[in-house]
């Protein structure tokens, strides 16, 4: 077979490294891909944004099966455009993307087919949005509706947090604010693969998502993961997939809008059960760094057999695995481009590229979020000492990193 991964990130150097060890997989295609991917596949210069010219590289070279990573090549509909001319392809079309794409239309799918959430509204108008904060009061969650690349959300724990996001949110012209109740629990990422009505969940990772130690600051897309979360427990895991997930795929099949691809739900357990936070169209970053090194099981052909409407058992090896982000100077509100990047010889953790480029042979820093390295241990102690301790081996002075990953799951 001939794979092609659609994106440039940590996610598809993740997802590409591991298709690459199926023995179903003769090659496998990134377009455009990262440095690191060279090491065991071939880079397409082709933008993920550019569905036309994906479409036919993929015609051109009789790709077998296409997966997509980022979440901003679904909303442009590169699936619909794949299935239009033949193409097998692992991620769904514009319509059902919204499900990431439009917080309102995520909410509006949940409330309608019974999925547990937070209560919420949504506003185009300013001054509605206001009164509607005063009313409730603080905490409260304000996310604008669009994507946002992991940012867009404020935890509002205070009421003045509440009116500077809406401030900023209503900045943007036509921008829509959906305006929800805070939950509070245990926050972790449940990802599936999902075909119609049919689910293989994976185990799961917790992200964290605020910049600095101490879940201080900013959202971010992502500064590290762990997995498997020991406070996540089977009933937990059972629970989420029968009472959110599986109702959410059946309510998009009602709604003809069936579901293919990676299925993304944000969860909190709460007092009062699981309930969900959001839902993402595509495997999570950095959840796919930390989550997939764990797979014992094909993701090809477990990828496959879902698209038969198949739902096989996902193997996993009996590790732990700890993910730590090194970010750009500056990032989230910016990033910093060109500082040059030295990874020595010897390093034990799986390095996954999320922002990086080559210039004369030299590695260099590329975006926000540059480098994910993934520690693997026989528990968190071990697989973060591994991160950390490989972590203080790259030498870059314009990267920075949270000290504190997993550190929730340490202290039960």
């Amino acid at each position: 077979m001939k794979v092609l991964v659609i994106g440039k990130g940590g996610r598809e150097h993740a997802l590409a490294w591991k298709i690459n060890q199926s023995p179903l997989v003769d090659k496998v295609f990134v377009a455009p891909g990262n440095p690191g991917i060279e090491e065991f596949g071939v880079n397409v210069n082709i933008k993920d944004s550019d569905v036309e010219g994906l479409v036919d590289f993929a015609l051109k070279e009789n790709i077998d099966l296409t997966v997509v990573g980022p979440e901003t090549t679904l909303a442009l509909g590169v699936a619909d455009a794949f299935e239009a001319k033949g193409l097998k392809i692992f991620g769904p079309k514009k319509d059902v993307a919204r499900l990431e794409s439009s917080k309102d239309f995520a909410k509006h799918i949940m409330e309608k087919y019974n999925v547990p959430t937070g209560a919420y509204k949504t506003f185009d108008n300013k001054a509605e949005a206001l009164e509607y904060v005063n009313k409730k009061g603080a905490p409260i969650v304000i996310k604008e509706d669009g994507l946002k690349a992991g940012k867009g959300v404020t935890v509002a724990l205070k009421i003045e947090e509440a009116y500077e996001a809406l401030d900023i949110a209503f900045d943007i012209p036509n921008n829509r604010v959906v305006i929800e109740d805070y939950l509070d629990g245990f926050e972790f990422s449940l990802i599936a693969l999902a075909h119609n009505d049919k689910v293989i969940p994976l185990e799961v990772g917790q992200d964290h998502k605020r910049v600095f130690d101490g879940d201080l600051g900013p959202n971010t897309g992502g500064m590290g993961v762990y997995s498997p979360v020991k406070r996540v427990t089977k009933d937990i895991i059972e629970a989420s997939v029968n009472e959110i997930i599986r109702p959410t795929l059946k309510g998009l099949v009602k709604e003809g809008l069936p579901f293919t691809g990676f299925i993304f739900a944000g969860i909190m357990d709460t007092k009062e059960g699981v309930k969900t936070i959001e839902f993402n169209a595509r495997f999570g970053d950095p959840e796919a760094e930390s989550i997939l090194p764990r797979m014992e099981s094909d993701l090809v052909e477990l990828i496959l057999d879902i698209m038969n409407d198949k739902e096989t058992p996902v193997k996993w090896k009996d590790t732990t695995t700890c993910g730590v982000v090194m970010a750009s100077e500056g990032y989230p509100a910016s990033s910093t481009v060109g500082a040059e990047i030295t990874i020595p010889e010897g390093i034990e953790s799986q390095i996954f590229h999320m922002g990086t480029k080559l210039e004369d042979g030299k590695l260099l820093t590329n975006g926000g979020r540059v480098l994910i390295v993934v520690g693997e241990g026989k528990d968190l102690k071990e697989a973060k000492a591994k991160a950390y301790a490989d972590i203080e081996k790259i030498k870059c002075d314009k990267l920075f990193y949270r000290k504190d990953i997993g550190a929730k799951d340490l202290i039960d």
